[in-house]
């Protein structure tokens, strides 16, 4: 009952002092796997889809696995625009060919690894009110080529959700492991310019025998409005499986609420050493209207907002 009262206050105060800024340009988080600071906005709703292929060599196991399939997540903004619901997933198909009895063998397993269902509530955004605008000095030209310490005070949200298995029988799933377990993951997000600083404190299972965390840090630069890059590290922490896992790709905005990209990844260990290539897209439908209030700024929060914030993949 005591951590159910502190999340109210947490949520009720982050919708309190929180205000976040919607755009008419499709804000995506592929192709990379961290989630931006910033809802969709109410009255949007987005699906965010792709393919991928990869391989897995595991040395001490001396096992080959090709794998495929593919990621989803809708995205919907509920109420006001810095609360977002999601459900996110991925279904995967592994073939692993293995020596035994002096012969190759091959076995398969396919379902789906996860399905979360959750929720995302903006804190805090440093650009309300202009909270982190430098404030220029008219008596000092080095007052003002001093760095602005204030463009470190990020944006930040907190997502809670629910991993949710639908099956009886799932081979992702652990013996003994809870068809529903918890996920809570920290965001925070810096905007500097054509740069985006996104950061994912995640925590999940907790609550059962082998429990994960994991930390995402993904750097975005846009070359102009249309096209962007990313580099992203991602450390998994847990009993069963620790990794330190490399992306980079990019994304091209085709219309204000179509983006398509593609990615990889690599890590630098051999227990199992792995790559993966993928491809995807991101649409969007926009049914968002604004209050009378958010109308008398909307036109220059607007112009502000689409460099920062569209590119967080």
């Amino acid at each position: 009952m005591l951590k159910l009262k502190v999340f109210a206050f947490v949520f009720i105060t982050g919708t309190i002092i929180a205000n976040a800024q919607f755009t008419e340009t499709i804000n995506s988080n592929r192709p990379g796997q961290s989630q931006g600071a910033f809802a969709v906005g109410t009255g949007v709703y987005q699906l965010e889809a792709g393919g991928f292929y990869g391989n897995d060599t595991h040395e001490l196991r001396q096992t080959d696995t090709d794998l495929y399939g593919a990621n989803y997540m809708i995205r919907a903004g509920l109420l006001t625009d810095i609360l977002e619901l999601s459900i996110k997933g991925r279904y995967q198909v592994e073939e692993t060919m293995i020596y035994q009895g002096g012969q190759n063998r091959t076995y398969e397993r396919k379902n789906f690894p996860f399905n979360t269902i959750g929720a995302k509530v903006l804190l805090y955004d440093p650009n309300k009110n202009g909270d982190n605008r430098r404030e220029i000095n008219i008596r000092s030209w080095d007052a003002n080529q001093k760095f602005d310490w204030k463009r470190l005070i990020p944006a930040v949200s907190l997502y809670g959700g629910a991993n949710v298995t639908i099956q009886d029988e799932n081979p992702y799933r652990f013996e003994g492991e809870s068809k529903y377990t918890p996920q809570v993951t920290l965001i925070t997000q810096h905007n500097w310019g054509r740069f985006v600083w996104v950061m994912n404190f995640t925590a999940e299972k907790f609550t059962e025998t082998y429990d994960n965390y994991e930390f995402i840090g993904t750097l975005t630069h846009a070359f102009n409005p249309k096209f962007a890059i990313f580099g992203e590290y991602q450390a998994i922490i847990g009993d069963l499986y620790a990794d330190d896992i490399f992306r980079a790709g990019g994304a091209y905005l085709i219309t204000d609420y179509l983006q398509v990209d593609v990615a990889g990844l690599a890590n630098v260990k051999d227990t199992p050493s792995r790559w993966q290539v993928q491809a995807g897209l991101s649409v969007r439908l926009n049914f968002h209207k604004d209050t009378e209030f958010k109308n008398l700024s909307k036109e220059g929060d607007q112009r502000r907002a689409r460099t920062d914030q569209q590119y967080n993949f």
